[in-house]
């Protein structure tokens, strides 16, 4: 079948279906401007979106793939991961080809958002879905008339079978700030990174690509525009204390991140900024 795009009722918010070439789909929710869903023609779910995730717009969706804009994490005065995740984003763009099916999604400034952070701007979020692949592309105008900064991410929730038995390449070499291990600056000497506790890392300046391992499954993972990269599992503690996670669902998924964390984006009045994250199924 030709790949097409509906609009469907997802846990009750409205989002919208790539059903992409050879059986590949997934799923964006217009609340957050979230993906939310991806599978490959194997029937493979590549994302992790939590069984207890709640959908009414008070809190962000815990999993998937959150916008964080302009605030990534607590690095800042505003709500942590910024004030478009549980923002209403609207269809811009639909298109399909034979080989791939894209949306792109909009958010523009408010009074609301204004009230906290006193710019005017406008975000899209696009996703094109091929066989074994999805581009997440965002972008930001800045529409007003002085320069801001920003921080953010694609804050990818990947999902696994078994946490403890995945690894990641393609980090070896670089320094990282161990959040949990009070923001030590560390430098990775390891040629891969397995998970036996709490990982909540970010890496700095990042010019290759990664790669997940997990027993027949890998997945490569590539950003442009994103410099840094960041590595999340809460583990079995932090977990235990997250209200939209079941108590195991630490060992089903990683996030694996395209993030701008160590210096910010300054971007003039009336430019835009661009960064994708794009990830592979191998």
């Amino acid at each position: 079948m030709k790949p097409s795009i509906e609009t469907i009722d997802f846990h009750g918010i409205e989002a919208l279906r790539l059903n992409g070439p050879k059986g590949s789909s997934a799923v964006i929710s217009k609340l957050g401007g979230q993906v939310l869903s991806w599978i490959t023609p194997d029937g493979r779910e590549h994302l992790y979106l939590s069984e207890k995730a709640v959908f009414d717009g008070s809190v962000a969706i815990r999993g998937g793939v959150p916008v964080c804009f302009p605030q990534f994490s607590g690095l800042g005065e505003l709500p942590k991961h910024g004030l478009v995740r549980t923002r209403l984003w609207s269809l811009d763009t639909e298109r399909c080809a034979d080989d791939y099916a894209l949306v792109t999604l909009v958010v523009s400034d408010d009074a609301a958002s204004r009230a906290i952070w006193p710019h005017a701007f406008t975000a899209e979020i696009t996703l094109m879905l091929e066989v074994d692949r999805i581009d997440i592309e965002f972008c930001v105008t800045n529409t007003g008339g002085v320069p801001f900064e920003f921080t953010g991410a694609l804050h990818s929730y990947l999902r696994v079978t078994q946490v403890e038995d995945v690894s990641l390449e393609g980090l070896y070499g670089h320094n990282y700030r161990d959040a949990a291990n009070s923001d030590q600056i560390v430098r990775d000497s390891g040629i891969e990174l397995t998970i036996d506790n709490e990982v909540d890392r970010v890496y700095y300046d990042i010019q290759r690509p990664q790669q997940l391992n997990a027993g027949n499954l890998s997945l490569t993972i590539e950003s442009q525009g994103f410099p840094d990269v960041v590595v999340w599992n809460p583990w079995v503690e932090l977990c235990a204390e997250l209200k939209d996670m079941p108590a195991d669902g630490w060992r089903q998924m990683l996030c694996v991140e395209a993030a701008i964390a160590q210096n910010p984006i300054s971007l003039p009045a009336g430019e835009e900024w661009y960064g994708r994250q794009t990830l592979v199924a191998i």
